[in-house]
Parts: structure tokens; C-alpha cells; sequence
């Protein structure tokens, strides 16, 4: 037996042609004992190697036991690149290693023997990242201090060593007495024999041992043109410039024991040598005991502190008294958390909520375990689980044993205070965000090839923009290269091609996950290693979620979420100029008006439900209650849409096609949605009834449909389905369509439990915006950027409401839009500086608090705020001198005087805005159209008019067929708001689409 103890793959980036997964495979195809995965300062890609080691024993524990029924069936076929016939021997064992490279030029390939030494190994790493920037590493000689259960295989240099070198080799043979060794390793050159002679004898001269390693970079010979295409991106030049960078051969490849031996010749014993080092390296990924904080306070255990804290918010959300049904579902749910030991996870998300609305800041839970009644109670959600339909052993299971998932969002603008607010609360070295790995997709892949093999930029153009043809059957490919005026025999483009196939889903590199955090009772980075994330004040940790999930890592979601910064700020405004708080829990619930303005799809600015598609469906959809909401928000969706359930669907609802179902079992599934299956929690109900999947496959099943999933392949459970629904005694016909509207989830499918979380946020902003219209759009602009529509298009819609919207005034405005008296007993929206291009949050501050009784003039402003004379420009660009009576242009001039240079003190005038002005310029007046236009350039709206109203003459018939120049806006141009439905005006039937690059 061999073992192979120094693989690079792919996650060090840019340098590594193969996947962890394909070593693996590959080693069990070739009969190697172990391997370590060993990438350069990390241990990215060991889960990964792992996850997969755990599927190859899964499918040999599925042969054996079918064997032991069925007789012999032969070993299990492999997944990856293998040669013809050839089937898994065994399964290798991993060993966690990382190649550490040192700065004093020395690099050494660590392998955790132990548990601690995996512990010493992971804060190694941690060390040399978090003292350099984002994708580096700075580790030294002397932070090896604490080597317990560590081995090490030193690598000699490629050139002859010099005297540093070898006095740090000397020193660490020492130091390390008993657990270093010296690699040998061929270079494939054609003088690998005298030079494994060589090492062999600076071995004999250090005193170690040493241990035969193909060190390899690729699992397959035929990756050998992928490593040059990558080693190229990563160098920035062309494959054909590469030179000696290039490999020359394709040798550096995972090898068996019998081509090792062979290629050691003499030295075969060392080939021996790694294998017994690898039978010293016991330690299991597997084996990792993740320990949650125990949230242990103030003398209360967390189960006795999660029982008081639900119980009190049980009075809180039921003052009258909680119903029966209710009580007996939350001593439910607290017994199975209890079972499970999750009382630690649902007491952290609870501080986290606790102390974001200790700050006044809004958020709102979600996710599997969110929508119960403990959490309802806790205060980590609004939505109320009588509404919902969800069974929480769905999602917190002693069956399935998986963590509970709940993601918390928080909003937008203010998201920050709660990651720090965590960062301080357990540690830097106890919590952390986990990683998000970068992977190759189409645009990137054909960019990045493509200018590696030398396309012109026009040649990748064009095949970007046509990106949907490519990849597919051949001849399809052929002929959307011939329409894009491509030659698809050019060897060269062809090669190409191969090769961006070949490596989308190639990891790039890390970025940091949106707000999944780590956090442990122990030191986080004795799990895992911890490095710098590219934003200031943040680490994260180097695996992604997938990774969290396959070892048992409980992940606590902190996400963003513009809308509950507008709601927020609604509540805010609401509260100031009506006097009555409102809270996500206690809105006005099942408010019939709020319904009416949904089926007429007056939905701008509305959450989730603002979209051409979600606004063209409401009318057909017709909600009418909260959980038509819920099915609002997750049957607009690629998955649905992909999956036909959009139709049969609204069919049903309408009762255009009779409501039934194949059995009494999928009835009970999907009866709330018509039959019709919307949600994850459905298609998993439905393999497990119908097709008679076992909990483990269905979450398997569930994995494939994962959002975006980045290696999910839902098409593999085709078979197994049809089968077991033909066994059940299910129609084929329905089996296949069942299985088709599943496998539309494997593009984007929806959770139940999230459509319900987001349903209560279009309750919400609808609310807001069919009571109170005018604090709405103010609360909309002043969160923004956000949403599906630019400053413009909610500006029109508000005053299309009926809402008074007055425009930037230097003495009336401030930073934020406000809400005023409109003079008749209602409010106005003024429109504030944010809303300037260019002008800053510092500037208007100053410009409001030096105001006092009023600025007299533009000079006033320049002298009382302190502002820059490039400042009053964008305010004179933006019209907010007119209070003043100065015209944009006059007050434009004014303001470049003002930029020519300083003041003399002699002409400087007095405080109050009187000075020695020079002679007053004549400036011509702006046409209406010029007026609009500089608006939207200062402001991307404008109050006098919609741009198509300009054009109106030449649009609408019998208005002077086009000839003649543009009229200037009239008074009712002035205001295009007209009430929603009524009329049919030229500016509604050419309204401008709404999207903010049209406003732009």
C-alpha cells in the first residue's frame, strides 16, 4: 500500500487542475491507502475531499450489502475521469495537511497526526493570515512554537540550497527531531535520478528520514492544459507566452504505488516510509467536536434560560392569553429542542435580535426553524405560526439530526453595528463569517480563457453575449458560432471552448459569505483557520456553507435587507407625525383595502411584489388573504416558472380545472397549494410518500434543490423517483411531471417557511403605502439605494396617489426627505439633499444647522455654512435656490464667482448677506425642456414634468403630426400625476419603463 501525502488541488487558486473530490476518487480507483489534500497556507478544500470520502463509503457499504444479498455484483463504478472498466478498490483515508510556505523561503507540508495537532496547524495558519491583507500569508520559523501532533515533510529547494537554507534546515531537524522528514520527489526533467541521489544525501546529512511524494497538481494527465491556462490567468499572460512556467509534460499527476516505486528506483523504500507515515497520522476530519457557546447567564442553565424567555414572550405576544393549541405547540417544540441540545443555538439568535432592537433597528427572522412558536415568542420573528402551516420537526428533527437553519435580516444601512456588536460580544477568536467560494461560471470563464488563449477581444464579445448556445449539443454550439460570425473549426477556438467547459465550477477564489456567522464556546480558530476579509473590521474563516453543513457546524445568518430599512424608517414617520408606534406584529392584519390595491396591482415600491412579472400576475392571482401572499412570493420564481406550476396553478384557483389529487397521502401534501407543488418542503414530502425515499435521500434530494446549488444535480434522483412512484402505483404520466416540476426547483426553489417571512414584509410595505402613501415614498427614498425602482418612478407614483411633493429648498430641506404640513390639515414630502448627485451627508448637515431664521442669498449659505463654492454649484444645478428667486442659471453664475478665488475682506459685506456684488448678468431663460433635463442630471427626477410629456405633441394623433418644436410644459404638465387608472394621457401610455437605468 501507498500513500500519496502532498496533492495541491485547486483550492490554491490558480495554480491546482484538479477538484479535491477527483483526487479522491482517483485515489480509490488506484488503490492508495491516504492522501492529504495539502494547498498552499490553507486547508480550503479538505471538506470537500472529506464530503466526498463519506460518498465513496456510502456507495461500497451499498455494494456490499447488496452483494451479501444478491451475490457478487462487482465494485461500484466511479463518477470522474478513470480509464475503461475500472472500478473503486477502496476507500483512502484523508489525511488534513497544508503546504506552508515559510518567509524565509523554506516550505514545509504539515499533516495534523492529532486532534490538537490539527488545533496547532489551524492556528498556524490563522497567525501568518490575519497579519496580512486579504489572500496572503505571513508566516515565519519562529511561529512554529507549539508542534504537539503535527508531522512535517520538508521540501528541498529547487535550485542547490545555500547556506540559509540549510542553516534553518539544520535547525528545524533539531527542533523537530522524530516528526520531520525530507520529500523526495521527481521533477520529470530527465535527471530526476542524481538528483533524488542528491536529496537523498542531504537527507543523510540532516539525520531524517525521507518520504517519496509525486507532489502533484493534477489527478488526471488530461488536465495538463487546463494547469497552463490557469497558471496563465494567474500570471496574466497568454498560454503561448508561458515559456518555462508551462508544464512541459503532463507528469506531475496523482500516482499509483507501483509508478512510484518505479520512479523512486533506489530509493522505493521511501515510498514505504510515507505509507507508515500516514498510519501515524490518525486524525479524522469527521472526528471534529463542534461545541456551541453554552449561553450560559446569570446562574440559569440555557434550557431552564430558553423555557423563562419563551414563556415571558408568550404573555407578551398573547396579552389576553395564548390559546391552548398554542401552548401545548410551544412545550412541543421545547422538548424536541431540549432532545436535540439546541436550546445555546435558539438563545444566540435571540441576543443577536435582542440587542439590534436594544438599537432601535428592525429585523425580522426566517428560515427552517424560524416560523414556531418559540421563536415567534422570542421575538426573532413577527409572523405569527398560526398562519403558517409548517411542521416544525420538518426543520429541527432527532431523525434527521441536521442543525436548525434560521436567518435573521436586519436592515440594510445598519446591519454593520449588529456584526460588530457579535465580533465583540464572543471574540475574534471565537466568531467568525464564513467564506463564500468564487467559482468559475460562463461570462468569467469565457473572459478569462479566452484572453488567456489569445481571443480577440471581439472574438470573447461575442461569445459572452451569446453565452446560452454554448455548452450544449454540438451542433447547436456550431451553429451559434457561425450566427456570431465565428469559425467553429478554428482549432484554436475549438481548444478554447474545451477548455471553458472544462473549468466552470473551478474555485477563483474567497470571498465572504453575506452574513453566515461561526461561533464556538472554544477558540474558533483551533477549528478552522481565520483570515482578513478584503472589507475592514471583518475575518472569516475559509470554509463556505456547504462546508459548515457536512461537519454538523451550526451557522447563525446575520443578512440585510434594504426593505426593513424603509419599513423602519416608515414606522419612524409614521409615529412622529400620527402618534401611533406600529411594530411588524401588531399592523392592522387582513385589511381588505390593503388586498383591493394588490389585485389592482398598485404595487410600486411594494417588497417582492414590484416587478413586471409580480405586477402582471397579482390581477390574475387576486390575493385576498396572508397565505395568498406566501404563494405570491415563491411561485414567481425560476423554479415554479422552469417547473410549469404557474398555469395549472392559477387554473385551479380559478377553477378552470378540477382540484384532485393521485392519492389521499399527496393530497394531504399539497392540498393548501391545489396540487400543485410550490414549495422544498413539498417536492421532499412528495418523494418520500410517492416515490418512498428514505428521510436521507430526500435530504439529499433537498441538497440537489438548494438555491443556486453550485454542484447540484437534481436529474440524478430521475430514476430512483420514477421507480418508486411506479412501485407506490402512481400513473407514469404523473410521475414524470411530478419529477419535472421537482427538478425546476434544482434552478430556484422557494422554502415555505422564507415565502412566509417575506409575505409579512409585502403586508407590511402594502400597508404603508395604501394608508399612508406620502410617508411611504419618503421612507422609500431615504433607503435608498434599494428596490426595483429609481427616485423618479416613485416620486411619479406617490403624487399619482395624491401626494403634495415640494422640491429641494436651500431654507427648507434637509439631508433626508420629511414629511411637512401641506397647509390644509394633511403632510407634504419635501425633497431633500440626498437627493442631489454629488452632494455629501457632512455638507447638508452643515448647510441645515447654520440655516437658523433663513439664508437671504447664495453668498449667506457660502459664508454661514462654511461650504465649498463647488458645493453651491450642486445645489444651484438642483434648482435649490428658486425660495430665493434666483433661477438655476442666475444662481449657477453666482455660485462659480464664488469658485474664481477667496474673498477680499474689503468686499466681504456683512453677516447677513449683504455685499459689493458686481453688475447683475443678463442670462437667457431655460426652456421647459432644459429644465427637466437638468434635473434629471442633478437629481435623476424632476417635479415639472415627465420627460415623454415634452414629446407628447409628436406621440399622440391629432397633435400636430410631429412637426413644429416642443411647447413648454403646461401647469398640468407640470404635475403628471394623474389618478391611477383614470384617463389616457399620452404621458401614461408612453411612461417610461421602470427601471433606474432609464432614469439614470
Amino acid at each position: 500500500m501507498a500513500a500519496e501525502l502532498c496533492i495541491t488541488s485547486n483550492f490554491t487558486f490558480l495554480t491546482g487542475a484538479s477538484h479535491p473530490e477527483e483526487y479522491m476518487e482517483r485515489a480509490a480507483l488506484m488503490g492508495l491507502e491516504a492522501i492529504a489534500i495539502a494547498d498552499v497556507n490553507s486547508v480550503a478544500g479538505i471538506v470537500r475531499a472529506h464530503t466526498h470520502a463519506k460518498e465513496i463509503a456510502r456507495q461500497v457499504a451499498e455494494r456490499d450489502a447488496a452483494e451479501a444479498l444478491d451475490g457478487p455484483i462487482g465494485p461500484p463504478a466511479p463518477s470522474g475521469h478513470a480509464p475503461k472498466g475500472a472500478a473503486i478498490r477502496n476507500v483512502p483515508r484523508l489525511i488534513p495537511a497544508a503546504h506552508l510556505v515559510f518567509v524565509e523561503g523554506v516550505e514545509m507540508t504539515a499533516l495534523a497526526a492529532t486532534r490538537n495537532g490539527w488545533a496547532q496547524l489551524c492556528r498556524l495558519i490563522t497567525t501568518g493570515r490575519t497579519r496580512a491583507q486579504k489572500g496572503d500569508c505571513d508566516i515565519a520559523l519562529a511561529d512554529l512554537k507549539d508542534i504537539a501532533g503535527l508531522e512535517f515533510i520538508l521540501h528541498p529547494p529547487r535550485n542547490t540550497p545555500d547556506a540559509a537554507w540549510r542553516g534553518h534546515a539544520r535547525a528545524l531537524a533539531d527542533r523537530l527531531a522524530g516528526h520531520l522528514h525530507l520529500a523526495l520527489s521527481p521533477r520529470y526533467d530527465g535527471e530526476d535520478r542524481g538528483r533524488l541521489d542528491t536529496h537523498a544525501r542531504l537527507a543523510f546529512s540532516l539525520g531524517l528520514p525521507t518520504i517519496a511524494t509525486a507532489r502533484p497538481i493534477l489527478h488526471h494527465g488530461r488536465r495538463r492544459r487546463l494547469a497552463d491556462v490557469v497558471t496563465a490567468i494567474r500570471l496574466g499572460l497568454r498560454v503561448d507566452n508561458l515559456g518555462r512556467a508551462a508544464l512541459p509534460n503532463a507528469e506531475k499527476r496523482l500516482r499509483s504505488e507501483t509508478e512510484m516505486r518505479r520512479l523512486m528506483g533506489r530509493h522505493a523504500d521511501a515510498v514505504d516510509r510515507a505509507a507508515a507515515l500516514a498510519r501515524r497520522c490518525g486524525f479524522d476530519l469527521g472526528t471534529l467536536r463542534y461545541e456551541y457557546p453554552s449561553e450560559i447567564a446569570e446562574g440559569e442553565t440555557a434550557q431552564q434560560r430558553l423555557s423563562r424567555l419563551a414563556h415571558d414572550g408568550l404573555a407578551w405576544r398573547y396579552p389576553e392569553g395564548a390559546p391552548d393549541h398554542v401552548r401545548k405547540l410551544m412545550a412541543h417544540e421545547l422538548d424536541l429542542i431540549g432532545k436535540l441540545k439546541y436550546e445555546p443555538y435558539f438563545l444566540t439568535v435571540r441576543d443577536i435580535v435582542h440587542f439590534a432592537r436594544s438599537r432601535g433597528i428592525l429585523c425580522q427572522g426566517r428560515g427552517s426553524a424560524a416560523n414556531s412558536v418559540v421563536c415567534y415568542c422570542l421575538g426573532v420573528t413577527s409572523v405569527s405560526p398560526e398562519i403558517g402551516t409548517m411542521v416544525f420537526e420538518r426543520f429541527v428533527s432527532e431523525a434527521r439530526d441536521e442543525p436548525p437553519d434560521i436567518d435573521v435580516d436586519f436592515e440594510h444601512e445598519r446591519r454593520e453595528e449588529v456584526i460588530q456588536h457579535i465580533y465583540e460580544r464572543y471574540g475574534r477568536h471565537r466568531a467568525g463569517l464564513c467564506a463564500t467560494v468564487i467559482h468559475y461560471r460562463g461570462k468569467r470563464a469565457i473572459r478569462e480563457v479566452g484572453t488567456a488563449m489569445g481571443l480577440s477581444k471581439d472574438t470573447i464579445a461575442a461569445m459572452s453575449s451569446q453565452l446560452w448556445g454554448f455548452f450544449s449539443t454540438s451542433g447547436m454550439e456550431e451553429a451559434r458560432l457561425r450566427e456570431i460570425g465565428l469559425d467553429p473549426d478554428d482549432r484554436r477556438l475549438r481548444l478554447t471552448l474545451e477548455l471553458i467547459e472544462e473549468i466552470i465550477g473551478f474555485p477563483r477564489h474567497l470571498s465572504q459569505h453575506v452574513g453566515g456567522f461561526i461561533i464556538t464556546e472554544g477558540r474558533l480558530d483551533e477549528l478552522v483557520p481565520i483570515e482578513n476579509a478584503s472589507m475592514e473590521g471583518r475575518t472569516v474563516i475559509c470554509w463556505d456553507k456547504d462546508d459548515i453543513d457536512a461537519l454538523g457546524i451550526l451557522k447563525v445568518d446575520v443578512l440585510s435587507l434594504g426593505m426593513l430599512t424603509c419599513i423602519r424608517k416608515a414606522f419612524d414617520l409614521i409615529a412622529a407625525h400620527h402618534g401611533q408606534r406600529y411594530t411588524l406584529a401588531d399592523l392592522p392584519p387582513e385589511d381588505p383595502k390593503v388586498y383591493d390595491m394588490l389585485c389592482r396591482a398598485d404595487a410600486v415600491g411594494v417588497f417582492q411584489v414590484e416587478s413586471r412579472a409580480q405586477m402582471n400576475f397579482l390581477p390574475r392571482m387576486k390575493p385576498r388573504c396572508f397565505y395568498d401572499l406566501v404563494i405570491e412570493v415563491a411561485i414567481i420564481r425560476p423554479g415554479p416558472i422552469q417547473g410549469d406550476m404557474v398555469h395549472p396553478y392559477l387554473r385551479r384557483r380559478n377553477r378552470e380545472e378540477q382540484v384532485s389529487f393521485p392519492s389521499d397521502a399527496l393530497g394531504q401534501v399539497l392540498g393548501k397549494t391545489l396540487g400543485v407543488p410550490l414549495f422544498q418542503e413539498q417536492a421532499m414530502q412528495i418523494a418520500i410518500i410517492g416515490a418512498g425515499f428514505s428521510p436521507t435521500e430526500a435530504d439529499r434530494l433537498r441538497r440537489a434543490l438548494a438555491t443556486f446549488k453550485k454542484l447540484g444535480n437534481v436529474s440524478e434522483f430521475r430514476t430512483r423517483f420514477l421507480k418508486g412512484m411506479a412501485r407506490n402505483g402512481y400513473d407514469p404520466d404523473f410521475a414524470e411531471r411530478c419529477f419535472s416540476q421537482i427538478e425546476g426547483f434544482g434552478s430556484y426553489g422557494f422554502p415555505e417557511s422564507h415565502a412566509a417571512s417575506f409575505a409579512l414584509l409585502v403586508y407590511a410595505s402594502a400597508w404603508i403605502k395604501r394608508h399612508h402613501p406620502g410617508i411611504f415614498a419618503c421612507a422609500l427614498l431615504n433607503s435608498q439605494p434599494m428596490g426595483f425602482y429609481a427616485p423618479a418612478q416613485i416620486v411619479r407614483d406617490a403624487r399619482e396617489h395624491g401626494v403634495e411633493v415640494r422640491p429641494i429648498d436651500i431654507n427648507a430641506s434637509y439631508w433626508n426627505n420629511v414629511m411637512e404640513p401641506d397647509g390644509v390639515g394633511g403632510l407634504a414630502l419635501r425633497l431633500g439633499f440626498r437627493q442631489i448627485r454629488g452632494l455629501s451627508d457632512e455638507d447638508a448637515t452643515w448647510i441645515a444647522n447654520a440655516r437658523g431664521n433663513g439664508y437671504a442669498a447664495l453668498r449667506d449659505v457660502w459664508r454661514r455654512a462654511g461650504v465649498a463654492p463647488s458645493v453651491l454649484a450642486r445645489l444651484a444645478e438642483a434648482d435649490a435656490f428658486a425660495g430665493l428667486g434666483l433661477s438655476r442659471r442666475e444662481a449657477l453664475w453666482e455660485a462659480k464667482a464664488l469658485a474664481k478665488g477667496p474673498e477680499l475682506p474689503l468686499f466681504a459685506g456683512d453677516m447677513d448677506g449683504e455685499a459689493i456684488m458686481e453688475p447683475a448678468a443678463h442670462l437667457p431663460a431655460m426652456t421647459g425642456g432644459e429644465q427637466v433635463v437638468e434635473d434629471y442630471v442633478a437629481m435623476q427626477l424632476s417635479l415639472r414634468a415627465h420627460p415623454v410629456a415634452l414629446l407628447r405633441h409628436r406621440l399622440t394623433p391629432g397633435m400636430g403630426g410631429g412637426r413644429g418644436p416642443a411647447p413648454p410644459p403646461s401647469p398640468q404638465d407640470d404635475s403628471p400625476a394623474m389618478p391611477r387608472n383614470q384617463g389616457n394621457d399620452g404621458a401614461r401610455r408612453f411612461r417610461v419603463p421602470a427601471t433606474r437605468a432609464n432614469t439614470d
